[in-house]
């Protein structure tokens, strides 16, 4: 057996490249960033953090969830065995790690004295139950890699077998959908049990309102001494982007999970808030459901694509905040083709001749779905209106609460949409198997596209080791749907956030997700 593995030299660049993306995105705002907080104070124990989020909290079953409003406050409570740091390094976090030679068995060692947020020791039978009840379940985002066993082998240790090498398998388990609860759901039944859920993480679910408001308190039994700092967390549901800003600099929100880029060189040069800004594991798109007639012709999506001037959206809606997205990965991703030309350029013209050779030359009405609520998708939004009507495609513009949005978009009921496609883990296979496999759990994030090339370079890229040949299988993945145009990737956001200036440790994870562990309030 092997020791836990040092970061690879492709990782070390990842990790460089990110860092000065992030310094690139502070210098942009002309602001105050959470990395510019005074470093030499020691934290202050206590208090009460407010945090305001543009989406409630509505289900709490950590293997069956995805979208961030559920996500990230999953997160608090539930922990996996690894995890991965700012600059997206897989690191040991409930357990250490080492991996066999031929990379088909991985044992983990539990932290001495780990324990769940009602004083029970965590055990390795612990762990089997809840990576075996994940793998039952799938969700949507399983385990899958080629597991044949999960099994207590020592006091404090677990080995999980593998029928085959898997490279995206750290990545993959250091999810969030892999966080460690009871075996049995400590004797509750599984809708018992997500109501008042028990786990490792920092913060210990105390009030919730499925539809409004989420307060936390801190675990007393984390693993990590002397964390959390604030002894209270309470998520505040606020639907709107403006009114999050307004209670932040009215000082009744302490955080706010987005900011829009319109305003954050005004949250940042405030004297009172300051803009959390680093870089991001997303990517803004233009999603086509290929099961309506339109959008199955390749030609209409291509034709589209030619019409958007990606640089002028990014210029008009992001106030350089973000990058131009070239291809699905983002630039701090492994593997990402973003430099490699694959990208349908903005050419009115060859938009129109791309629309003639399609099912529909004389153009056709459609409508564009968005949620309301975000400012920054609504002028985006009129800009793909304006931009359609000049090669004869007319669109109407249909905004709805964000709940209703999601439940539209998964039922097919839509015609074009736009959304943004998120990376949970740092491998770029959960990126590509969520946008690109028909069979996964988002039917290629409810696009439905279908391409059998793109299906088998996914599963080889799964088996090939990191290196030049696993480079080759993700750059043609994405040279593949660029030509194809399941979706059109308008640019990378940074993650923008913000805090008032008396919180200080607020750490923002590439996913999206905040540390709260490290987050503490000036006295």
């Amino acid at each position: 057996m092997t020791s836990t593995p040092t970061p690879r030299r492709r990782r070390l660049a990842l990790a460089a490249a990110a860092v000065s993306a992030a310094l690139l995105l502070s210098a942009c705002s002309g602001g105050r960033t959470a990395e510019q907080a005074p470093a030499d104070e020691a934290p202050v124990s206590g208090g009460t953090l407010v945090f305001g989020r543009s989406a409630a909290v509505n289900d709490l079953d950590l293997n069956q969830q995805i979208t961030a409003n559920n996500a990230f406050a999953i997160d608090k409570i539930f922990e996996p065995l690894v995890s991965f740091d700012e600059s997206g390094e897989i690191v040991p976090w409930l357990a250490e790690y080492s991996e066999s030679d031929d990379g088909t068995s991985y044992v983990f060692t539990l932290r001495d004295g780990l324990k769940f947020s009602n004083g029970e020791d965590v055990t390795p039978d612990d762990v089997v139950f809840s990576l075996n009840r994940h793998l039952e379940v799938e969700g949507p985002l399983p385990l899958t890699a080629p597991i044949t066993s999960i099994e207590a082998t020592g006091e404090r240790e677990v080995t999980i077998t593998l029928s085959e090498p898997y490279t995206p398998f750290l990545s993959e388990l250091s999810s969030f959908s892999n966080g460690i609860f009871p075996a049995d759901f400590g004797g509750a039944t599984e809708e018992e049990f997500f109501q008042k859920p028990v786990g490792t993480g920092p913060f210990v679910v105390q009030e919730w309102d499925p539809t409004g408001d989420l307060t936390f308190v801190k675990n007393e039994h984390y693993w990590q001494e002397g964390r959390p700092y604030i002894d209270e967390l309470v998520y505040k549901f606020v639907a709107d982007d403006t009114q999050l800003r307004q209670q932040l600099a009215a000082g009744q929100l302490d955080a706010i999970d987005i900011v829009p880029p319109s305003n954050a060189a005004e949250v940042g040069d405030s004297a009172d808030t300051v803009l959390s800004q680093t870089p991001g594991w997303s990517t803004e798109q233009v999603f086509f459901n290929t099961q309506r007639e339109q959008f199955a012709d390749p030609h209409v999506r291509r034709a589209i694509a030619h019409a958007l001037d990606r640089e002028g959206i990014t210029a008009a809606t992001t106030f350089g905040t973000a990058e131009v997205a070239n291809v699905l990965l983002p630039p701090n991703v492994a593997y990402s083709a973003n430099d490699e030309g694959y990208d349908l350029a903005f050419d009115v013209e060859t938009a129109k001749d791309e629309l003639a050779r399609s099912q529909y030359p004389d153009g056709f009405e459609t409508t564009l779905l968005i949620a309301s609520g975000n400012s920054q998708r609504a002028q985006i939004a009129q800009i793909v209106q304006d931009s359609l009507a000049k090669i004869g495609i007319t669109v109407k513009i249909e905004q709805l609460d964000i709940a209703t949005f999601r439940e539209r978009f998964k039922a097919y009921d839509y015609d074009f949409m736009l959304n943004s496609g998120q990376l949970d883990s740092p491998d770029p296979n959960g990126f590509v198997t969520f946008q690109a496999d028909p069979e996964g759990f988002s039917k290629s994030y409810w696009t439905h596209f279908t391409d059998d090339r793109v299906t088998a370079l996914m599963h080889e890229g799964r088996t090939t080791p990191e290196g030049d040949e696993r480079e080759r299988v993700y750059f043609e993945i994405q040279k593949i749907l660029a030509d194809e145009v399941p979706y059109i990737p308008l640019f990378f956001p940074a993650n923008l956030k913000a805090t008032t200036s008396g919180v200080h440790g607020f750490t923002v994870l590439p996913n999206g997700s905040v540390r709260f562990q490290d987050a503490w309030l000036s006295a």
